[in-house]
């Protein structure tokens, strides 16, 4: 018979394990962004000193490598790193909600839906703002927000658990009517407004200032807040509905929180730098290699390996043809649609 006294220990071992390749993890990644993020600013197509940089004998307005590093690199570099971290957070959480390892933050429909309404925006030539939002972003998360409420709604049943399956098929279809309105809007447009709408959905990092991450930042800070309480549920849900039923886990409620933490996410990401693809998919499948399936080890590695790898791919498109300048979103591509080849053959 196992009492409280012999079982208290056997937790704590069971703990300890978990926690050193949680702290090494996270360690090894996070120092990995850490590193890309501070080295990510000196590059790009002009050399600049970083004494120079903060050298305060020189007035900012006079500085030139402190404009440089301050005003063209250092936002860019902090977009990166946060869209990153918010599509491969988001990635994970999805792939283990819909139980489907090619979900991306892109099946629901919510990144077609917020891409809709900046292509909106940008063919109306919207000028109205609302504190740190222009138009286009104000437009993608209004578009993101009444593509989640469609899903949702389709989705659920009172007093039900999410239906997965119908989430996912509603999210495809979404996002097949969503890319033909877009679509539409770029045949009706002119020729600026049409040249316009499709850089912006090659997704770039060039943000300008720190004004569009700070006003992201409270719906990211709420998704990763949200993050945060899942990782057990999710080690469970990614087994199936029942069997985490049968351990304790109200499914339907860590559904709900899962769909509402990705969907905040993505819509702040896609507003903020536009549609990155592969990001979603590539990295949680690169880190499970890694770190295992463990959702409490996998979903903070992700995220900060995302941050490393968008940071880095913008870095490629900022210096690969400098002076020129290629769309991070087109980088992301050439890199993780080889990669995720060699992974389909690999695990074949």
């Amino acid at each position: 018979m196992t009492t409280a006294a012999t079982a208290a220990p056997r937790v704590r071992i069971e703990q300890r394990p978990i926690r050193a390749r949680l702290a090494l993890t996270v360690g090894v990644c996070g120092s990995l962004a850490l590193v890309t993020c501070l080295l990510a600013p000196l590059a790009g197509s002009t050399s600049i000193s970083l004494a120079r940089v903060f050298d305060r004998s020189i007035p900012f307005t006079e500085n030139v490598d402190a404009q440089i590093f301050f005003v063209a690199r250092m936002p860019r570099v902090l977009a990166g790193a946060v869209v990153g971290a918010a599509l491969a957070a988001a990635g994970v959480v999805l792939q283990a909600l819909l139980r489907n390892p090619l979900a991306t933050p892109f099946t629901l429909g919510v990144s077609a839906g917020s891409a809709l309404g900046a292509i909106l925006a940008i063919a109306a030539g919207l000028a109205a703002t609302l504190g740190p939002f222009s138009p286009v972003p104000l437009a993608s998360l209004a578009g993101a927000f009444v593509a989640a409420t469609i899903v949702y709604a389709l989705a659920t049943r009172p007093g039900r658990p999410i239906s997965t399956s119908v989430l996912l098929l509603a999210g495809v279809s979404l996002n097949s009517v969503f890319s033909a309105l877009i679509l539409f809007v770029q045949y009706m447009a002119d020729f600026a407004e049409t040249y316009r709408t499709v850089r912006w959905l090659m997704g770039d990092l060039d943000v300008g200032s720190f004004a569009p991450i700070l006003g992201a930042l409270p719906l990211l800070a709420a998704a990763f807040a949200i993050f945060a309480t899942l990782p057990s549920s999710l080690n469970l849900l990614s087994v199936g509905a029942e069997s985490a039923a049968t351990r304790g886990v109200d499914v339907a409620r860590a559904q709900r929180l899962a769909f509402l933490s990705t969907s905040l996410a993505t819509g702040a990401a896609v507003s903020l730098a536009g549609p990155i693809g592969f990001v979603g998919i590539v990295v949680p499948h690169l880190v499970r290699l890694i770190a295992g399936v463990d959702h409490r080890i996998l979903l903070p590695a992700a995220a900060l390996f995302g941050a490393a790898f968008l940071v880095a791919c913008d870095l490629v498109a900022r210096t690969v043809l400098a002076p020129v300048e290629i769309p991070v979103g087109i980088v992301t591509a050439m890199l993780g649609g080889p990669f995720f080849l060699w992974l389909l053959v690999r695990k074949g």
